[in-house]
C-alpha cells in the first residue's frame, strides 16, 4: 500500500519531469572534458543537453549507492559474524538434542542404582 503511494506521489512526477527536460532541451551542445583547453578543445563531447542530464543523473545515482555500500560493509561483516555464530550454537542445540533424545531418553541415566 506504502510502496504505491510513494510510487504515484514521487517516482511518476520525477519521471514526467526527466521526460518534460529531455524534450525541451534537445538542442546539441558541447561539452569540454579537457579544463586547461585553449580555442580549440581537445577532449570534447557533443550531444544533446538531455543526455548529459540523464548520464549526470545517472552517474549520481551510482556514485551514490556505491558510497552507501561501502560505508554499510561493517555492518554486513557483523552481521556474516554473527549469522555464522548462530548457525553455530543451532549445531550445537541440535546436537545436544540428539545426545538427550539418544538410547537412554528413558531416563536410565537419571535412576538410582538399586540397593
Amino acid at each position: 500500500m506504502w510502496r504505491k503511494l510513494i510510487l504515484a506521489v514521487l517516482v511518476v512526477p520525477l519521471g514526467v519531469v526527466l521526460v518534460a527536460l529531455a524534450v525541451v532541451n534537445r538542442k546539441h551542445v558541447l561539452l569540454v572534458l579537457d579544463p586547461f583547453g585553449g580555442a580549440e578543445p581537445g577532449m570534447s563531447l557533443e550531444a544533446p543537453l538531455f543526455l548529459f542530464l540523464l548520464g549526470a543523473f545517472i552517474l549520481g545515482l551510482v556514485v551514490g549507492g556505491l558510497a552507501t555500500w561501502l560505508g554499510q560493509g561493517k555492518w554486513r561483516k557483523k552481521a556474516r559474524a554473527e549469522a555464522r555464530e548462530a548457525r553455530e550454537w543451532h549445531r550445537q542445540a541440535d546436537r545436544l538434542e540428539k545426545e538427550f533424545e539418544g538410547p537412554d531418553a528413558a531416563g536410565s541415566h537419571l535412576r538410582l542404582p538399586a540397593a
